[in-house]
């Protein structure tokens, strides 16, 4: 048994680009030969596009690529964007920059180089890639799991290499594979389930072709990317809508009701990113609640922060896309393969659908990452589309699943495994409980505060829009004030100038001329009130302004 934490491997959801990575507080039991600690492929042969996949116990799967010649073994990681490999790579070219990328077990940190590249059949003189030659920083021997790299298969715009370098120089190895030719620009994954004696699925991976028995995937619907919005494309993943309203049914044959948090998604439908770096899809935790809450003796884990369940216990869930539904074989609803126990120190399983705790989308892009424990039940094809930079495809990028769990048979593998082969999956003790004691798992402060953080982000469109609004509302405003003001100042001068006016025609008709001692003459000036035009005239003005400012 090796101490580890999973590498999860995701693209950069924050401003310094930096791969953020879930940890997982347990062990896992990795049974391998004591004389053969390690599988490395031998070199593949590369007159076709299909490559195995290595699996270690369900948790890391891996293939191998050709780099300066030399073959390295490397993790599949379709949640990120860059090649990083560790140790040295012959004849490589040092690009004179540096860069630094974190993870859940160190970090990984060099120089960013260029070398021949090699990977199912396909070729590329000199791909950008980071050379981390210091390994002391990982708290585990990535080398004995398996591998010694990682290459990330993700839209190209999440490459923190693509970023460091100029022109299409940094573009990651699938996007440079593709721009050399834009016909068939579609990957394919098939991940094996260890442990399954009723499997016959063999871990693949190709590029430009399908998996020979398996052509039925390209008759799948094509299940369209969410798109994200420009401004924060580095959290583009290969995300996915599931059906309205019954997107996922829960152990209890019941859709299990979400509200999603992505900004795009249309009412009733959740968005999932397919990530093969996550050895355990993360889910909402209303999500996570409804498939385990309701198991008899499930137990909430603290410390590691997952349901733990009897292992006995047959878990049914389903996912729907596209119109067409995939089964999750009940081994990976729950798992053995990482030796916890409930507080009693009975042996349990661990309820493989994990709450999201840290793994959230920086803005709201995404409700949960569908990692390992689906992908095992679906042969993938992923293809990029217009994604590619530098190609010629104007195609939107999609998705095609192909189910791989047939439920009969897997009911019958987890009676082998889980029970022995008694088949006492419908006894009392394994019959769910009422909803309404339906168990819930505390949520932190911290966790809470970080999910309503998501979720204001996530309306940063809505946010943004309704500030230009206020903005341009309160522009509006200040101009109509301003032009309001100057009339009535003009009105003013008006006023004021129609009073100079009348003010000086008085005064020249009574100015400082020798009285009229005539009686008559005098009457004659007391029958023609010169000042009492002047006010009549004022009042006249004056009523006229009072009603333009009424106005």
């Amino acid at each position: 048994m090796h101490s580890f934490i999973t590498l999860s491997f995701i693209s950069s959801l924050c401003s310094t680009l930096s791969v953020l990575a879930l940890r997982i507080p347990f062990d896992v039991h990795i049974q391998t030969p004591a004389s053969n600690p390690t599988t490395h492929f031998p070199r593949q042969s590369s007159s076709n596009g299909i490559v195995p996949v290595g699996n270690t116990q369900n948790s890391f799967y891996y293939t191998n690529i050709m780099l300066g010649g030399q073959n390295i073994s490397v993790m599949l990681d379709t949640g990120s964007s860059d090649l990083w490999v560790t140790g040295s790579v012959s004849g490589a070219k040092d690009t004179g920059n540096s860069l630094k990328l974190s993870y859940a077990v160190g970090t990984a940190a060099g120089d960013v180089y260029t070398a021949p590249f090699e990977f199912a059949g396909k070729s590329v003189s000199d791909q950008a890639f980071l050379l981390v030659t210091n390994v002391s920083s990982f708290s585990t021997n990535i080398h004995a799991e398996g591998y010694d790299g990682l290459i990330g298969l993700g839209p190209n715009t999440g490459s923190s290499i693509y970023k460091k370098l100029s022109g299409n120089s940094g573009n990651n190895p699938i996007n440079r594979i593709f721009e050399q030719s834009s016909s068939n620009d579609y990957i394919t994954m098939m991940l094996s389930r260890k442990g399954d004696p009723g499997s016959n699925i063999t871990g693949q991976f190709t590029i430009g072709e399908v998996v020979p028995g398996f052509e039925n995937v390209t008759s799948m619907p094509q299940l369209s990317i969410e798109k994200v919005y420009r401004v924060t494309n580095v959290d583009q993943h290969w995300q996915i809508v599931t059906d309205k309203n019954n997107g996922i049914i829960g152990p209890d044959g019941q859709p299990i009701k979400y509200s999603s948090i992505a900004p795009k998604a249309p009412d009733g439908t959740i968005v999932g990113v397919l990530d093969s770096g996550f050895t355990l899809p993360q889910v909402p935790r209303t999500i996570s609640d409804a498939i385990y809450g309701r198991v008899q003796g499930a137990e909430w884990s603290a410390a590691n922060e997952a349901w733990l369940v009897p292992c006995g216990q047959l878990i049914n869930v389903t996912f729907n896309f596209g119109g067409v539904s995939y089964p999750i074989h009940p081994l990976d609803v729950s798992s053995s393969d990482f030796g916890v126990t409930f507080s009693n120190g009975n042996p349990a399983c661990l309820g493989t659908f994990q709450p999201v705790t840290s793994a959230f989308s920086l803005l709201g892009e995404y409700d949960m990452i569908l990692g390992m424990a689906f992908l095992r039940n679906t042969y993938t094809l992923i293809n990029y589309g217009n994604f590619i930079k530098g190609g010629s495809n104007s195609n939107n990028p999609y998705v095609q699943l192909l189910p791989l769990t047939n439920i009969d048979s897997a009911v019958h593998d987890f009676i082998q495994v889980r029970l022995n082969g008694q088949n006492t999956i419908n006894s009392p003790q394994y019959a769910l409980l009422p909803a309404s004691q339906e168990q819930h798992s505390p949520e932190s402060a911290a966790e809470k505060k970080q999910a309503y953080e998501e979720l204001v982000l996530s309306r940063w469109p809505y946010i943004l829009f309704g500030g230009l609004v206020f903005f341009i509302l309160l522009i509006s405003y200040c101009i109509w004030r301003c032009c309001c003001r100057r009339k009535r100042m003009a009105k003013k001068a008006a006023k004021k100038a129609a009073q100079q006016k009348a003010a000086s025609a008085g005064g020249f008709m009574s100015g400082p001329y020798a009285q009229l001692h005539d009686s008559q003459s005098a009457a004659s000036l007391v029958m023609q009130p010169m000042r009492g035009s002047a006010v009549d005239s004022e009042e006249d003005y004056g009523g006229k302004d009072a009603f333009a400012r009424s106005r």
